[in-house]
């Protein structure tokens, strides 16, 4: 009989013990409570105490946590349509705000999470336009709306926003079409404004070239011109100087060349007076 009750005490404290230590782990958040109500908002990692049947202890993953937001339809600056999928990571900060706002569910927090983030998109979105979402201005975004979120989300749910990321941008089956060609069309104008701006300048271009070319002719011209009379007077100056020192050698002189050259072709037939001055010089050789 005192085996049995010696069995039974130690038994009795050994299922005491058990329900009055429990461990908390370093990836682990814990909070205490008596009938239900929180009486301890933070328990630390560690080994611990707690009333047994009284005190209850509810665990929490302390670890960060993905939570994917169900894809939503947002407008940009523009009223243009946009399908974005996104997921944020975050963790538990504060314990006991974590309990009383989620009642310990993290698909509760999740769900809040993911409605706050589509707010924040709906805002974010709606103040860019379609290429700042897409990809001038996509990183600002992103770190905008997890500055904005942790304004909030640590006071009134006890977590904190580490990243918020969009994994997929795409335009609606409806509008994606008449997107795609409003773009090919603008494409096509921005080509056909360049080419215009580039004849232009292409014109503008070859006409100087034209005008330039038209310059450098007659400056050639002038100079040519200038040369050639500069010439001529040089010649004639000489002929000039030539013909003063001795009139009848030069007049002599010119007169057998102009021989020379009129009766180089013994075909050529000439009907001239042979008294006239053109024979002068031949008569006179004759005769001598």
């Amino acid at each position: 009989m005192k085996n049995f009750i010696a069995v039974g005490l130690l038994f009795l404290i050994i299922v005491v013990a058990g329900n009055s230590l429990f461990v908390i782990k370093e990836t682990e958040r814990a909070v205490m409570l008596q009938f239900g109500e929180l009486v301890q908002d933070d328990i630390e990692p560690g080994l611990h105490a707690k009333i047994p049947w009284v005190n209850t202890v509810r665990k929490f993953d302390a670890r960060i946590m993905t939570e994917d937001a169900p894809r939503r339809r947002f407008l940009t600056l523009e009223q243009k349509a946009l399908e974005v999928d996104s997921y944020a990571k975050w963790r538990i900060i504060d314990v006991g705000q974590f309990y009383v706002s989620t009642g310990g569910s993290t698909t509760t927090a999740g769900s809040l999470l993911a409605e706050r983030i589509n707010d924040g998109l709906r805002d974010q979105i709606g103040n860019r336009t379609l290429a700042e979402v897409v990809a001038g201005e996509r990183d600002q975004l992103m770190l905008a709306l997890t500055a904005d979120l942790n304004e909030t989300t640590a006071a009134d749910i006890g977590i904190e926003i580490i990243d918020v990321r969009v994994k997929r941008i795409d335009l609606p089956e409806d509008v994606r079409s008449s997107v795609y060609d409003r773009m090919i069309t603008e494409r096509n104008r921005e080509a056909q404004e360049l080419r215009s701006f580039g004849e232009e300048l292409a014109i503008g271009i070859r006409a100087d070239a034209d005008r330039q070319a038209t310059i450098f002719r007659a400056e050639a011209y002038r100079d040519a011109e200038q040369i050639r009379g500069e010439g001529d007077a040089t010649a004639t100056g000489i002929y000039a100087t030539a013909y003063n020192k001795d009139p009848e050698f030069f007049a002599f002189t010119r007169s057998m060349n102009s021989y020379r050259e009129t009766f180089s072709s013994k075909g050529d037939v000439l009907l001239l007076d042979p008294d006239s001055d053109y024979f002068k010089y031949l008569k006179n050789g004759a005769s001598q």
